[in-house]
């Protein structure tokens, strides 16, 4: 079987699957944090000098407060807060980051005393910071104390990325199932949702082919495609088209029986999810394979939307792509058309480089935004777009995953001037396991519903989700910038109280 977890662009080795085993008792950590998307949530400039507000500058409960660290940072021991602000530190280093890097790609890892020196270093550090355990029984208790002990709900996140044949395509329906158990096995107030990747369950080499078909039919409409079911739009007019330059080969009778196996299993998925009442947030991936995700995500979402005051089937927007907005309002149109709720995970993107690598090397421009404020400005347009969307009564559900303060802070004014029940499900924040806790309890003092995005899944499958956490955290403009600052200041307001 062909199984790659965790996907990086920093690594390129394949790691094999071993078989899942049990973790000690889950902690909490200080930064309690997608994929890998795997995700990326966003990153952003530093923040400005922090400084309590005068008592004329107070604000008020429902506003987004990021400046008290004692308050932001009072359910989390000084043990805890020590850990994280020494792991979250390390990972910003780097130097150190390059090392891991290395040390992770090198033949080091062949020898059976040196990998285990390494993983079990791993395990006991960034491991157990960034990532809720190795198989989903110790995610979904670890989902328990976060919640128990912060408030912040659990995402769980089965932590495979693709599947090149049947049998792990297979397999990995069955985790999926398995995690969709563990989290129905939780209060409903502890998590927020299951996360699948369309890539684990349908070959990439298929989901490539489907693409390529589907950008055809996009460009000449008198092309039909036999197997499409019913849909939502998946382009528009500056959606990028440069990967498919000619008439595609029809899919064979091979390919289109392992269309109908990947349909099978992401509707076994959905079905699931539906009997159990757990939202199921499809992630994305880069262009060249998007339009088949979305093509399935909103194929699912017409059959198993069918409560229409709370979808069960989220697709997600990247808004760093140029045509997000575009395609996002394309959706919710067609989705309104036809009577279907819909769900949506908006993220800013995590393809940044392999997009304009492909793209340079077709002669073509990267379909990303050019520069990081307009990827900032199609996030929050999306976001408001979508918020007003689910502020009406309408059956659209939202979930913001952004570790932008900005962002944050113009959506918590927004619910306030839009009247938006924050506990009602219809919109909610998420960030990943580990970082950006600052905002997640600021968001959640603020009254609205926060989940942490929590991969889980064997140490050794781990490692390319955590160099990516690294490499998110590395430097002064990194989105662990803050996080850091506030935990500082907050050990040293603990250390200074403990002497005097």
């Amino acid at each position: 079987m062909a199984t790659r977890l965790l996907r990086t662009n920093f690594i390129r080795r394949s790691y094999r699957l071993p078989a899942f085993s049990p973790v000690g008792p889950p902690t909490v950590t200080a930064s309690t944090a997608v994929v890998p998307e795997i995700l990326s949530f966003g990153q952003q400039a530093p923040e400005p000098p922090l400084h309590h507000p005068k008592p004329t500058e107070q604000q008020s409960h429902d506003d987004l407060d990021l400046s008290d660290q004692a308050r932001l940072f009072s359910s989390i021991p000084t043990s805890d807060l020590l850990r994280s602000t020494a792991v979250l530190h390390a990972a910003a280093i780097g130097p150190m980051v390059d090392l891991g890097t290395w040390v992770m790609s090198s033949k080091l890892m062949d020898a059976a005393l040196t990998r285990g020196m390494v993983l079990g270093l791993v395990k006991g550090t960034f491991y157990d910071h960034f990532c809720a355990g190795e198989n989903a029984d110790a995610a979904a208790q670890r989902v328990r104390s976060v919640y128990e002990a912060t408030g912040l709900k659990g995402m769980l996140v089965y932590g495979v990325e693709h599947a090149d044949d049947a049998a792990s395509c297979d397999d990995n329906m069955q985790q999926f199932i398995r995690t969709i158990e563990a989290a129905k096995s939780l209060p409903t107030s502890h998590f927020s949702s299951v996360v699948v990747k369309i890539t684990a369950i349908c070959p990439i080499s298929l989901l490539k082919r489907v693409s390529d078909l589907l950008r055809w039919e996009y460009k000449s409409p008198g092309f039909k495609l036999s197997w499409k079911l019913k849909s939502f739009p998946v382009f528009s007019d500056s959606s990028p088209l440069y990967h498919t330059n000619s008439e595609p080969e029809p899919l064979t009778a091979e390919e289109e029986l392992e269309l109908e196996a990947a349909h099978t299993r992401i509707q076994e998925i959905c079905r699931k999810c539906q009997e159990s009442n757990v939202p199921l947030l499809i992630d994305a991936e880069d262009t060249i394979l998007q339009p088949a995700i979305d093509y399935m995500a909103y194929s699912s979402a017409i059959l198993f939307n069918a409560d229409k005051d709370r979808p069960i089937v989220y697709n997600t927007i990247q808004a760093y792509l140029r045509d997000a907005g575009e395609r996002l309002h394309l959706a919710v149109q067609n989705a309104e058309k036809e009577n279907v709720p819909m769900g949506f995970k908006l993220v800013r993107g995590a393809y940044m480089s392999s997009e304009a690598s492909l793209a340079d090397s077709l002669g073509c421009k990267s379909p990303v935004h050019d520069t990081i404020q307009d990827t900032h400005s199609c996030y929050n347009d999306c976001m408001t777009f979508l918020m007003e969307k689910a502020s009406n009564g309408s059956g659209f559900g939202v979930v913001l995953a952004t570790h932008n303060a900005d962002s944050g802070r113009l959506a918590s004014r927004k619910a306030s001037d839009l009247g938006i029940d924050k506990q009602n499900g219809k919109i909610e924040f998420a960030q990943l396991y580990g970082m950006s806790d600052a905002l997640s309890f600021g968001l959640k003092r603020a009254g609205f519903n926060v989940s942490k995005y929590m991969p889980f899944g064997p140490v050794e499958t781990a490692i390319p989700y955590l160099l990516r956490r690294a490499y998110e955290n590395r430097g002064m403009m990194a989105t662990g910038a803050h996080d850091r600052q506030l935990m500082r200041m907050e050990l040293k307001r603990r250390l200074i109280a403990g002497i005097a």
